[in-house]
Parts: structure tokens; C-alpha cells; sequence
């Protein structure tokens, strides 16, 4: 795989993919995290002599049909004050318009094309639609790498066709979650929860092979305890909760704590309760002030965890965020993510 370092970028127009999929209310940005984490990437493209730079970015599940709801416009002005220059808004990369305003560019400028996914051909990875789309270019960079584990056009077809590398923060993410899947500090700690047993479930038992103890909580729980599942020695079920398992209880609060301040290495993907409801909020929010204690390397991914941090402002308590949550879960159960492959293979 070709990282930044490795591409020249003089007199190119780049393609640059990302993850711009952040919380928008009354047409303003609430949380910039996501669109921070690329700025190292876009600046570093920008300071080659002659670069011009268009950035595509999802935006929720629109379904491939264009919603006013989920566009990237509110996008844009963010994006102008983060990096104090100038955005071009494109409607329609897709079009004689795009194509004019992606030619049009002039040294060093930079423009933001609409929602990818308000293309149908996007999502179901349409070759001739990634050929559209990155004709104008010639080089290719993904920094999304929480959309890696997805076949869509945008991250896996068009490395075929173009010059391609990984952006810094997709770097970044490759080598914390490798040293996450095998972790050299002892003692290791995985704390998994969430609702989705069929995607968590595969991680806890991945995890539990290389980790010293592995803590569950949240519907994945309570799913594995309902159905049976064999799990492990070193994967621990909460032992107690409160109101019809909406939140694991006291005991289990006091139980998981003490086994974080233990830990030497920390990995947090999964609320361990219904957190959006203040009432089932304790067992994640005590979980969160462990980690914050623990003398220990930490990292945590996936969307509602991050969600959690951030509005408890607990982001600097840890060693690294990962931008993935189900790229993350399915590279830490060992599975070969579509978006690296392209970048290794072409």
C-alpha cells in the first residue's frame, strides 16, 4: 500500500475520499471531529506546488436519491473556517457543471462535491459510475477509513483505475488497530457492547483469543447470555442489571472497574446500556471515568462510543479515536477489509 509520503502531488487534481459523515442541525456542523481528523491530509496535498483538490464524502443513508436533509453544504462553511481559505460547493460532480468546475480549478483551490451517496451507482459499486467520477483526476487518495469495509465505487474501484494511496489518518488507523488486534502490553483489556450481537459477536470471540479478558455489557450481553452462546473463559458477562437489562447494575459496574484499573492496554467499541436515556446512562458513564483513571494505552471506536466521549468532552483521555465502527469491529475480528485490499493490490 502507498501512503502519502510516497505520491507526488505536483500539478495533479486529487480525489480525495473521506469521511465527512458528521451531526448537522439547522444547516450547522455540531461536532467537527470526523472533518478535523483530515486536515493533516488535505493541508499536506494542498502545500504541493500546483495541486488542485476535490474532496467526496457521504453523508447518512439517503437511500441513491438526492435528500436536502443529508447534503454536505453546511459542510463547507466548516470546512472554510477550519482551513481559512475558500470551498467550492459542487452540486453535481456527475455533470458538464461538475466536470467544468473540476477542470476549472485553479492552483491550490479546493472544492466539496455533494453527498456521494445520493447516487444510486455508489453504493452498488458501479465501475462505469468510479470511472465518471475520477475521469477529471490523477491521483487517488482514501482517507475514509471507516468506509472501508464497504464495496462502494468510491472506495474500491476507482484504485483500479487511478494512481492511489491512503490518506494520514487512514495510515494512522491501520497502525493503532494492528497493534490493537495483537497487543504487546499485558494486562490487555477489550470492552465490547452495543446492540448488534452479529457484528460484535464475531470481535469478542476474535478478541478473546489474543486479549486477557474481554467485558461485555449493553444488548450484546444480554444476547449472549439468552441464546447460550459458548464464549470463552476470559469473556465476562455483566452479573447484574437494572430495569429489564436496559443498563448493567452496581456489581457488574464495580466488577468492570476494578479489571480496567488493572489493565496496561484498554480497546472501548459499545455503550454498555441504553445511554440515550439519562436513567441507563450510569453504566457507561462510570465505564468512561474507569478508563479515564486506568494508567494505561487506550483506544475507542464506533459511532455512539465516540458520540459518548465527545459529549463528556473525554476525548484527550485517550491514546487514539478510531473514525471506524464496523470497519473497526471487522478488522479486529481478523477480516480483510474491501478498501485496503484495493489500495494493496492496484
Amino acid at each position: 500500500m502507498k501512503f502519502l509520503k510516497d505520491i507526488d502531488f505536483k500539478h495533479k487534481r486529487v480525489l480525495l475520499r473521506v469521511d465527512f459523515n458528521v451531526p448537522i442541525k439547522n444547516e450547522k456542523v455540531l461536532d467537527d471531529w470526523r472533518i478535523k481528523i483530515s486536515l493533516p491530509t488535505i493541508e499536506h496535498i494542498l502545500k504541493q506546488p500546483k495541486s488542485k483538490l476535490v474532496i467526496v464524502s457521504h453523508l447518512g443513508r439517503p437511500g441513491g436519491k438526492p435528500n436536502p436533509k443529508l447534503s454536505l453544504k453546511p459542510v463547507v462553511e466548516k470546512l472554510k473556517k477550519l482551513l481559512k481559505r475558500k470551498v467550492i460547493f459542487i452540486k453535481n460532480i456527475i455533470s458538464e457543471d461538475g466536470d467544468k468546475i473540476v477542470r476549472g480549478l485553479g492552483e491550490g483551490e479546493i472544492a466539496l462535491a455533494e453527498n456521494i451517496r445520493f447516487y444510486s451507482q455508489e453504493e452498488d459499486n458501479d465501475e462505469n459510475f468510479a470511472i465518471e467520477l475520477c475521469h477529471n483526476f490523477g491521483v487517488y487518495v482514501n482517507d475514509a477509513f471507516s468506509v472501508s469495509h464497504r464495496k462502494h465505487a468510491s472506495v474500491v474501484s476507482i484504485p483500479k483505475y487511478k494512481p492511489s494511496c491512503a490518506g494520514l489518518a487512514f495510515e494512522k488507523e491501520i497502525k493503532e488497530l494492528y497493534q490493537a488486534a495483537e497487543p504487546s502490553k499485558r494486562p490487555c483489556i477489550a470492552i465490547i457492547g452495543g446492540a448488534k450481537i452479529e457484528t460484535k459477536l464475531p470481535v469478542i470471540e476474535g478478541l478473546s483469543k489474543n486479549y486477557d479478558v474481554v467485558l461485555a455489557g449493553g444488548r450484546v450481553a444480554v444476547e449472549a447470555r439468552e441464546k447460550k452462546v459458548r464464549l470463552r473463559d476470559n469473556v465476562i458477562l455483566p452479573e447484574d442489571y437494572i430495569d429489564k437489562n436496559m443498563d448493567i447494575g452496581p456489581r457488574t459496574i464495580e466488577k468492570y472497574k476494578a479489571v480496567i484499573e488493572a489493565a496496561s492496554f484498554l480497546i472501548w467499541n459499545g455503550a454498555m446500556g441504553k445511554f440515550e436515556e439519562n436513567k441507563y446512562a450510569r453504566g457507561t458513564q462510570e465505564i468512561l471515568k474507569a478508563l479515564c483513571k486506568a494508567d494505561a494505552y487506550k483506544i475507542a471506536g464506533g459511532g455512539e462510543t465516540i458520540e459518548f466521549i465527545s459529549s463528556q468532552r473525554n476525548i484527550p483521555c485517550f491514546d487514539f479515536i478510531s473514525s471506524g465502527g464496523g470497519a473497526m469491529l471487522e478488522f479486529l475480528s481478523g477480516k480483510k477489509l474491501p478498501g485496503i485490499e484495493a489500495l494493496e493490490k492496484y
